[in-house]
């Protein structure tokens, strides 16, 4: 048995006298999204305690790099009371005459027209802003110098699962995530609370429709199931009674509020207590049940360490939870430290998630920005994995979910994308509003009307479905869906903030030769200790030395110094299409 099997389930510290460059790349990879050799040589060169403190413990570090969100403006008071639909907003307006800020036109045709195009410009515009909100975190992600932070407020994005489909405002999101940041490693019991509060949560599990005498069981169902304690641990009854309980928690905009004569103030009776709660009360009664502790600890060690967690393991964890009130850097600090995160069946083991892929690509080319080419939100999207929009309430599936022989595919095609980027038939998706909308304005621009080319028959099967009688002449038409659809969209290119679609600025030749590498083998050697946490099979490794042999057309790397990018490159695209590539 070697010691590494021996460290399984084993939570005592490791020794310096273990401490290696393996294991530092290891932490780093976990505690953040890896990085250069050199950033795993200046923790490969403390203990591991201080290692482990300077991921942990981050706080001192600078964040100077790592620039706000700049909003584009496109928001103002009047979109706070939002339609739930095109129908709610058009009825509002024929009802009062004025609808999301927006007058009823007093004659002329389509009266309505101008606040359906305004419905659509929100609902276009906010998209457009989330998308910029998801690459300005991916941004901060590769920047940072504090990777766990980044890395917790990911987590806990996917553990509170909530998605800008659905909430229809990226300040909402922006708010959640700001929230994961400040919070994310700080005391559990602060930032549910927190979370239950939350503008975005709030409306994402229908909090509004949440009051006395009719409660919604969203988000009492959930706190449970999800959030805090696992299914199994609660009856109906008790979903019931939680329910009851967050009666009247609601968001004025941006704020949390109570609307007391909302909420139902009598006794419930939950997980065998009985009380006057309130929502804080009865997510006190949850933390009070040893299975909340044991459920948060499964998920995290689940996430940064390995998918197999013993009972027995899943407890002593619980209990160093529940023993610290909640707090947890020393559960994170106690697991980073542990020979059971070193131990063998933890390292190289853990499917990295579009998200951790892209970013750790970055940070291993030594980037210190997200590329805009290629795009991230769709590059992400092609992996399985859309920041700020996860698929359900219960978050992404983990581990093998990731990966399928498609999706193999799809990240090698975007590896060669990262590293050769196609800027001859790059479309920038921002400026795409999708096959429907191009036609009706192809259309328009070809002379038709606006009733004529949004109510003929079009290619699109759902196009067609969606034809209303009221676009059938045009002097009767109070208002136009599709052609709003389109002016919204229009509007909201205009007024959002462009990205910018610059590739990757790296130089792989510049990142190998300071090694003073004599042969193409050197060369891929250190390629391969660069980007792989795993071996690769020796086969494969000659496999990679006779490419490069015949890229540069000599294994003599001096000859070959002049013209040597683009077969590096091509290099790196094939080391990380492998699978060895998608583990850390």
């Amino acid at each position: 048995m070697t010691s590494e099997d021996a460290w399984v389930d084993d939570l005592a510290p490791i020794k310096p006298a273990d401490w290696n460059r393996a294991r530092a790349r290891h932490l780093l990879n976990r505690a953040g999204f890896g990085g250069t050799p050199e950033d795993i040589d200046r923790l490969a060169a403390m203990t591991p305690a201080a290692a482990v403190e300077r991921l942990v413990d981050y706080e001192d570090e600078r964040t100077g790099a790592l620039p706000a969100f700049e909003h584009s403006g496109v928001y103002d008071a009047t979109l706070q009371v939002f339609p739930p639909s095109r129908p709610a907003a058009t009825r509002k307006a024929e009802t009062t005459g004025e609808a999301i800020g927006v007058r009823v036109k007093p004659g002329g045709t389509r009266r309505v027209q101008p606040v359906v195009d305004r419905f659509f410009f929100w609902l276009r515009a906010t998209a457009l802003e989330t998308r910029r909100v998801a690459a300005w975190w991916a941004d901060r992600m590769v920047a940072t110098d504090r990777p766990l932070q980044e890395k917790m407020a990911l987590f806990w994005h996917g553990h509170f699962a909530t998605g800008a489909d659905k909430v229809r405002d990226y300040r909402k999101m922006l708010v959640q995530l700001e929230l994961f940041h400040q919070k994310g490693t700080g005391n559990f019991r602060e930032l549910l609370v927190s979370v239950a509060k939350d503008p975005a949560m709030l409306v994402f599990l229908d909090a509004g429709q949440n009051v006395k005498g009719a409660p919604n069981e969203n988000f009492g169902r959930e706190v449970m199931e999800l959030f805090t304690m696992g299914v199994g641990n609660y009856s109906e009854t008790d979903i019931r009674e939680a329910a009851r309980a967050f009666t009247g928690w609601s968001n004025d905009d941006l704020r949390f509020k109570v609307e007391e004569a909302k909420h139902d103030a009598s006794e419930k009776v939950f997980l065998g207590k009985r009380g006057n709660f309130d929502g804080v009360e009865i997510l006190n009664v949850i933390l009070a049940q040893e299975v909340t502790a044991n459920f948060i600890v499964g998920k995290i060690y689940r996430y940064f360490v390995r998918d197999d967690l013993s009972p027995d393991l899943q407890k002593r964890i619980g209990a160093i939870l529940r023993e610290n009130d909640y707090e947890l850097k020393p559960l994170l600090r106690t697991i980073f430290l542990s020979r059971d995160f070193y131990s063998e069946p933890s390292v190289g083991t853990r499917i990295k998630g579009p998200v951790d892929l892209i970013v750790s690509m970055c940070r291993e080319l030594g980037v210190k920005r997200l590329p805009g080419v290629p795009d991230f939100n769709s590059s992400c999207g092609e992996l399985g994995q859309v920041l700020l929009n996860p698929p359900t309430v219960a978050g992404w599936a983990q581990g093998r979910a990731w990966i399928t022989p498609g999706m193999l595919l799809a990240r090698g095609n975007l590896a060669r994308q990262m590293l050769l980027p196609d800027m001859i038939n790059f479309v920038d998706p921002n400026l795409d509003p999708g096959a429907q909308i191009r036609e009706v304005n192809n259309r328009i621009l070809r002379g038709m009307s606006v009733t004529a080319a949004t109510s003929e028959e079009n290619p699109g099967a759902a196009m067609a479905e969606e034809r209303a009688m009221a676009n059938v002449l045009a002097d009767k038409e109070d208002f136009n869906t599709r052609y709003g659809s389109l002016n919204g969209w229009r509007e909201a290119v205009r007024r959002v903030k462009p990205t910018l679609r610059v590739p990757a600025q790296f130089s792989l030749t510049a990142l190998v030769l300071p090694a003073q590498p004599k042969t193409t083998t050197e060369v891929v050697d250190i390629m391969l200790g660069r980007f792989l946490s795993v071996p690769l099979a020796e086969k494969s490794r000659l496999a990679l030395i006779d490419f490069l042999d015949n890229e540069l057309g000599t294994a003599d790397v001096e000859r070959a110094t002049t013209y040597m990018e683009d077969p590096l490159r091509l290099l790196a695209h094939l080391i990380m299409s492998t699978p060895e590539y998608q583990l850390a």
